[in-house]
């Protein structure tokens, strides 16, 4: 969700990557709630830290509330949003959206913020 908020707001003026210390796979609900929005991340895929060259990064945004953050390089700038995992949610399927909801919009508040 972060990659194609990033890119919708950025377009093409940075380039935007995402990646996780556990990558698990593209969830449903976080496509559903996209589409909400209108960001289609259907042909996103989930992928490791350990595909990105952080060599070349400028910045790095850390989501990580619960789990394991990823350790990166000092010369990166840095910024962690403590947030938590929606795919971690339990309940009804409602329910579980409704998180999506809440980590989709906290985190494109803070994307506003970082600008």
């Amino acid at each position: 969700m972060a990659e194609g908020l990033a890119r919708r707001r950025f377009g093409t003026s940075l380039e935007v990557q995402s990646a996780g210390s556990q990558p698990t796979g593209l969830n449903r609900l976080a496509v559903r709630a996209m589409e909400e929005v209108g960001i289609d991340i259907s042909s996103h895929r989930s992928k490791s830290i350990d595909s990105i060259r952080l060599e070349h990064v400028d910045t790095v945004v850390t989501l990580c509330a619960d789990e394991v953050c990823p350790v990166v390089s000092s010369q990166n700038r840095q910024f962690h949003w403590a947030v938590p995992d929606p795919a971690a949610a339990i309940g009804s399927e409602e329910a579980r959206l409704k998180r999506f909801r809440e980590v989709r919009d906290e985190i494109d508040r803070r994307l506003e913020a970082l600008i």
